[in-house]
């Protein structure tokens, strides 16, 4: 199975979407400490993306724009400009640091992965480069 992963990921239960997936994560208890996973699984096309940050549910849910609002073929472009600059700097520690880019995303596009997954990914981008003050490409990053 092929796999689409961040390492510096989030946090999000999905309520309703329309692609078969399997999804898994661990809620906040009072006693516990966070540890959030997420994982949005197609197998009839061979991928899977894991998620991990517990902060971005909350932002998901107050500052991004709701679903709907962006075409997929809006996600889908941005997103390929967005996992090619991050590839680019996840291939150079030296010049970036290597605690924000860990690894490369294998994100294809020719594959037709939904709106929701380029949802999720076009959010989750969008939510890192605000919270570490870095810019992907040529955009300002604004919910």
């Amino acid at each position: 199975m092929k796999k689409l992963l961040f390492s510096i990921l989030f946090v999000f239960a999905l309520a309703s979407c329309h692609f078969d997936k399997n999804i898994t994560s661990k809620a906040k208890t009072p006693d516990t400490k966070v540890s959030d996973t997420v994982r949005i699984a197609n197998d009839a096309l061979e991928y899977e993306v894991i998620i991990i940050d517990s902060g971005f549910n909350s932002w998901l849910l107050g500052q991004a724009k709701p679903r709907g609002y962006y075409s997929e073929t809006y996600l889908e472009n941005r997103n390929q400009i967005y996992v090619t600059e991050w590839n680019s700097r996840a291939r150079q520690p030296q010049r970036f640091n290597s605690n924000l880019y860990e690894m490369e995303i294998n994100y294809n596009p020719s594959i037709h992965y939904g709106y929701e997954v380029n949802y999720l990914i076009y959010n989750y981008f969008i939510y890192f480069q605000m919270v570490n003050k870095q810019q992907l490409a040529g955009f300002v990053p604004r919910p």
